[in-house]
């Protein structure tokens, strides 16, 4: 067996693209890791594999801990992680869900083909940037009050809909038609609330992003054509959360969890992981605000679209529907839910890897699953995936940086198996914000993204640009490559990008 030894952590590589972390000493589960030996390189070179390491020890991680792709060093907890925990014996840990709660992706598809656009792609992204707010602090495409903030939080799209900022075909193109169910705005503080009150519909700062792309590559025609995806049509992703609110609750429950049970954060290798035990009162409020965050980012996410629409009827005069601006899908990237997963089990009733040679039964289990920089996945015939979609699998969505491609998956036969129904996120930063500024001029990357592959880009300051520069991510290509080849999330069409609006 193929062993790689990585300061204190060894990896065994179990076929190709998996590798294992052996339990040892406090972990109550193994770790795996699902990546290529470049990639694998590019994740050990932080803190990711000692995080995963660390993530084996909360009560209730079932079966391994999930490394995916684009996994690297993040808050606790890596990015690019899946932890599945018991949801009736373990315990919800925010750091293992993230600060921008429901950090996510949607696709618009439209009509229209790249010669269609050739010529006004500055008059676009100019309109772009002038009516989609973007940026730290406040601004939103609704500026409210709380008691709006509280009918978003409780309600998700659905409160779009009947404001006339959505569609019910919108409704039904997004995870969980748009709406937690669980949500609970009693349990989001009021400082929480005022924080997102000005920021409803706006894109943020750091790595989110508003992109018209167009298709280059179509990879599997008849989910293509199951998704309404054909070679050079133009399509709009939007790529931002929850916002100040979202970072609010996270903060608050973090504090609150390390106050009132400091007795499982001493058990615990980093208090970053600091956990709810399932049944608590605080694992019950958590998971209530969270999910209503959730609710926030789809209702961000959703008046966005409804601000991308009229401008494209601006520039092209037609209206957004004769433009056929329908929702491909939205996808969460930041997000904990409660899931249903078939586990295998040894003679003891211990849950196992799937193709742990101890595997001696199944068991459907009520798990809490982490996914934190990860994409739910899941394939063909899960009734969660929406009724258009569901014999062909579910529409992932993972955008690449702004001078590479972004793609389109669907939920691999696998992934459940693997990833309890997971894929990456993204291409996964090489280097920190911090790192990218100091290598990175933004006025040259803007330069160079125009004149070398003639991408528009606009943004609040060049500093948001250097820190977005195509040379701080991974290669998204061989994330994706490694996705596909493990069964996890199958390629459908990749896009391109033609213009770009940052905050």
């Amino acid at each position: 067996m193929t062993t790689r030894e990585f300061g204190d952590v060894t990896l065994e590589k179990v076929r190709e693209h998996v590798w294992e972390m052996p339990r040892e000493g406090d972990m109550n589960v193994p770790a795996r890791v699902y990546a290529s030996e470049p990639l694998l390189e590019e994740i050990s070179d932080d803190k990711t594999l000692e995080q995963l390491r660390n993530s084996t020890e909360l009560p209730g991680m079932t079966s391994h801990a999930v490394c995916l792709p684009d996994g690297h060093q993040g808050y606790g907890f890596p990015v690019g992680g899946v932890g599945a925990i018991d949801a009736e014996h373990g315990c919800i840990s925010p750091g293992a869900i993230g600060y921008d709660i429901n950090c996510g992706v949607r696709m618009v598809k439209t009509n229209l083909t790249y010669e269609d656009i050739e010529g006004k792609e500055e008059e676009l992204v100019d309109a772009l940037f002038a009516n989609i707010p973007s940026g730290l602090g406040g601004g939103g495409v609704v500026e409210t009050d709380v008691d709006t903030v509280t009918e978003v939080l409780d309600r998700g799209v659905d409160w779009a809909l009947e404001h006339g900022y959505a569609v019910e075909d919108d409704l039904r193109h997004c995870e969980d038609e748009g709406m937690r169910p669980d949500a609970d705005p009693g349990a989001v503080s009021a400082e929480a609330k005022n924080r997102g009150k000005n920021q409803i519909g706006s894109l943020g700062s750091g790595n989110h992003f508003l992109e018209v792309q167009r298709v280059t590559d179509v990879y599997r025609e008849d989910v293509a054509d199951a998704y309404g995806l054909t070679e050079n049509q133009i399509v709009v992703l939007i790529h931002c959360g929850s916002r100040g609110l979202g970072h609010q609750v996270c903060t608050d429950y973090l504090r609150k969890i390390e106050k009132r049970h400091g007795d499982l954060l001493a058990e615990l290798p980093d208090k970053e992981l600091a956990a709810a035990p399932a049944g608590s009162e605080l694992a019950e409020q958590y998971y209530g605000a969270m999910c209503a965050a959730i609710n926030f980012a789809w209702v961000n996410r959703q008046l966005i679209t409804h601000r991308t629409r009229r401008v494209f009827e601006r520039v092209f005069g037609d209206s957004w529907e004769t433009l056929e601006m329908d929702l491909l899908y939205d996808v969460a990237h930041n997000i904990g839910k409660k899931e249903v997963h078939e586990v295998s089990v040894d003679a003891n009733g211990t849950a196992v890897p799937n193709d742990s040679p101890d595997a001696v039964d199944t068991e459907n289990r009520e798990l809490y699953v982490h996914r934190k920089g990860a994409t739910r996945a899941f394939p063909a015939g899960r009734p969660e995936v929406p009724s258009a979609y569901r014999d062909v699998g579910q529409p992932v969505i993972i955008p690449g940086s702004m001078g590479a491609g972004s793609y389109v998956l669907r939920g691999g036969d696998r992934s459940l198996e693997l990833t309890f129904g997971s894929t990456a996120h993204g291409a996964g930063r090489l280097m920190s914000r911090t790192q990218a500024k100091q290598e990175f001029w933004g006025g040259d990357v803007q330069d160079d993204l125009e004149e070398m592959n003639q991408i528009y880009v606009k943004a609040e300051s060049g500093a948001t640009i250097a820190e977005e520069a195509p040379g701080v991510y991974k290669d998204v290509d061989e994330v994706v490559r490694v996705s596909d080849e493990l069964g996890i999330g199958d390629k459908v069409v990749r896009t391109y990008p033609v213009c770009n609006i940052k905050g």
